[in-house]
């Protein structure tokens, strides 16, 4: 996955669309492999120590971590990695990022601090069993905001041999840490938690490692206006997007009792995949659109993401529609398989244009387009109070949920192409904002 000695990233339109199939491909295996390993931990919902409280308060905390503005740091520190590279200003992007590191975890003790705290009233509130999982949670929160920031830094460099290997060992590390501690030991919810600190632990030391010749660099000073204007749209955008892939398992939980929860959970998990297809066309991408507009060289790579998303995400809607309910019938108890198997069409459907407008997202801020971004974060906050209101107005209609979120999903994908195709913007100089 190496690129030329030279240290010069050549665009797609230089030579053959090969190394784009061949990095796009082996993400897109890595991710699958560890896609269903870390599907194999809902095997242990049929473990004697999981029942169905334990296996709604284990889809509660996983979504606690799944709030974390993950994907736009991620992409934050993608682009600035790829700019960074493309322009020779790798000491700042040092600088930058010992400077993440030292905040993120002096966040992390602020909030371990309050939820010390708070504990009591978080464990009544969310319904846990106990405080285990919650501070098992805590650390698994500071080893998802380190991820991030070092998957996107190869992911900016483009090493995506390790990004994908790293993301296997991360599945490798979820499943076995969590069958260990829920069939040996018996911790329920909070061993399945457990194997997810495992598998993000084992990413982040391998991110932080390859990363090493870059934070390791004798730092220089960077521009921190010319750094915020880049960075603020590409926080609330991608941000924007990570809110409406995550937030309404949180909503339901907080309208809906652990029976009705777990097949949601069950659902979700499966649903989600289809986004396991498509995403590493979407990784592979955003760098070398950075790359390229950061030289002021022209990309056709747009057109093939976007025509190999939609195939595979609408092809992989429909299999999951025929094939999922013999999938939950395998993997899940007897309790919920019914319930389970009927919200599966809502739920793929409702991933589908979120995974196309995830590639417009991905082009848009790629380009320092960030025109969209306002929408986007208007139609997340209006999500976010269109949400509960419909649940008040219809009480224990699960399906609203994800017929909500699917409205807002395809609204989503309608303003990101209005932008991609429909606004032409004056190009900006060497491509920055």
């Amino acid at each position: 996955m190496s690129e030329e000695k030279s240290g010069v990233l050549p665009t797609v339109d230089h030579k053959p669309h090969a190394a784009f199939f061949r990095q796009s491909g082996w993400l897109m295996i890595s991710t699958i492999a560890a896609g269903g390993l870390t599907f194999g931990v809902h095997f242990l919902s049929k473990a004697k120590s999981v029942n169905e409280t334990q296996y709604a308060a284990f889809g509660t905390l996983l979504m606690v971590v799944a709030c974390l503005p993950a994907m736009p740091m991620q992409m934050i520190f993608a682009q600035q990695s790829a700019m960074a590279l493309a322009t020779g200003r790798e000491r700042q992007l040092s600088g930058m990022i010992r400077l993440a590191w030292l905040w993120t975890f002096l966040g992390w003790l602020a909030l371990a601090l309050a939820v010390l705290i708070f504990q009591k009233q978080i464990v009544a509130g969310w319904r846990l069993p106990d405080t285990t999982g919650l501070w098992v949670t805590l650390f698994l929160l500071l080893c998802s905001l380190w991820v991030p920031m070092f998957s996107g830094v190869l992911q900016g460099r483009q090493d995506f041999f390790w990004l994908g290997w790293a993301t296997i060992f991360g599945g490798v590390g979820r499943v076995g840490g969590a069958a260990f501690l829920v069939l040996l030991l018996g911790l329920g919810a909070s061993g399945m938690v457990g194997g997810a600190l495992i598998g993000v632990g084992l990413v982040a030391m391998i991110a932080i490692w390859r990363t090493r010749d870059l934070w390791l660099l004798r730092v220089e000073k960077f521009d921190g206006k010319s750094l915020t204007r880049q960075v603020v749209p590409l926080m609330f955008g991608f941000g924007a997007c990570q809110f409406m892939f995550t937030a309404d398992t949180m909503f339901a939980k907080a309208y809906f009792k652990d029976d009705q929860m777990a097949p949601y959970v069950a659902a979700g998990t499966m649903s989600r995949a289809l986004l396991w297809l498509v995403l590493p066309l979407a990784t592979v991408m955003f760098p070398k659109l950075v790359h390229a507009n950061a030289r002021a060289e022209k990309s056709n790579l747009f057109g093939i993401v976007v025509v190999g998303t939609a195939v595979m995400a609408i092809c992989g809607g429909l299999g999951l529609w025929l094939v999922g309910p013999f999938v939950v019938k395998l993997v899940y108890t007897s309790n919920y398989i019914k319930e389970a198997t009927v919200l599966l069409p809502w739920y793929a459907a409702a991933m589908v244009p979120l995974a196309l407008a995830n590639v417009l997202v991905n082009d848009l801020l790629a380009r320092s387009k960030f025109g969209v971004v306002p929408y986007m974060v208007i139609l997340a906050v209006s999500y976010g109070f269109a949400l509960p209101a419909l649940l008040n107005h219809f009480p224990g209609r699960v399906e609203v949920v994800l017929q909500t979120l699917g409205v807002f999903n395809l609204m989503l994908f309608l303003v990101c192409a209005w932008f991609a195709w429909g606004v032409k913007e004056k190009p900006k100089p060497n491509g920055n904002s």
